[in-house]
This record gives C-alpha cells, sequence and structure tokens, in this order.
C-alpha cells in the first residue's frame, strides 16, 4: 500500500472529478508525490505542517502499472505516479487532525 496526503478541498475536487491531476508541487514536479508507511508521517510534517486537517488515501499501487516508478532523491526512495491518481485505486480514506496519527500506519 502507498499514500497520498491531500488537503480537504484537494480531497473534495478529486471525490467529485474521479482522478486526481495533482496538487500544485505535483504538477510543478511533474508526477504525483506518494509515499509509503514508513515516509508518510515525515512526509506530512515537512509539507502539511499546520494544516488543520489532512486527508490521507491509502492507494492500491497494482492498477497504477507503469505509470507509477520508484525514484531516489536526498529523502529515500519514493513512489512517484507519472499519471492522473484514479478513485478507484483508493482503498481507503483517513481525515486527520493530528499527523501524530501517521506514525506507524497500517492497512
Amino acid at each position: 500500500m502507498i499514500y497520498k496526503i491531500l488537503l480537504p478541498a484537494e480531497w473534495a475536487e478529486f471525490e467529485a472529478a474521479g482522478a486526481f491531476a495533482g496538487s500544485p508541487l505535483d504538477l510543478g514536479d511533474g508526477y504525483v508525490h506518494l509515499s509509503t508507511a514508513e515516509q508518510v508521517h515525515r512526509t506530512a510534517t515537512r509539507f502539511f505542517a499546520g494544516a488543520p486537517e489532512l486527508v490521507v488515501l491509502s492507494v492500491d499501487p497494482g492498477p497504477l502499472g507503469e505509470a507509477l516508478r520508484w525514484e531516489a532523491n536526498e529523502h529515500g526512495t519514493f513512489p512517484h505516479l507519472y499519471a492522473r491518481l484514479p478513485l478507484a485505486a483508493v482503498t481507503k480514506v483517513r481525515h486527520i487532525t493530528d499527523v501524530a496519527d501517521l506514525q506507524n500506519l497500517a492497512d
């Protein structure tokens, strides 16, 4: 399982559209940023500090096919999606108000 962190407004747009092209950061980088269970807490702390609520999606990597690539940077090896994230790949939706809830995340 891999994870996508969204702001509530982004989740509302994703849910309505049935697919997610990306947040402003994703669009600027050219891919949808995703995280592993081990990375999601650190990602939330780094990029979403101070957000009163987050939506964390559990994503089945199977349907993403070759558009999902594992790429290394100075912070580790992360899953990056070079396509729109389909709603059908989302297996669970969590509404989080405390990023500490993302430590030891498991489905």
